[in-house]
């Protein structure tokens, strides 16, 4: 894989924003009416930037997400104890 110029960065980038832009307006819902209402832009996302950085974007927004549910005070250990009591 060759470096992509100025140009394709700046259409992965858009595409990308455009997509975690999607997922954040509907992140209220379940995890697949969200991937679904934001197919489009996911499939963007995908064609427009390299594999690679389509792993990596979607780990760093999972990491990120999880980092603010942090900071807001959730607790992992907590939440898998109530999952295993059920």
């Amino acid at each position: 894989m060759s470096f992509p110029r100025k140009e394709q960065r700046t259409k992965c980038y858009f595409a990308r924003d455009q997509y975690w832009q999607c997922l954040d307006q509907n992140q209220d819902k379940d995890e697949a009416t969200a991937n679904g209402l934001c197919a489009k832009f996911k499939d963007a996302f995908e064609a427009d930037c390299p594999s690679q950085w389509v792993t990596h974007f979607v780990r760093k927004y999972k990491y990120l997400k999880f980092k603010e549910k942090m900071e807001a005070g959730y607790d992992p250990l907590e939440d898998n104890k109530s999952n295993s009591d059920k």
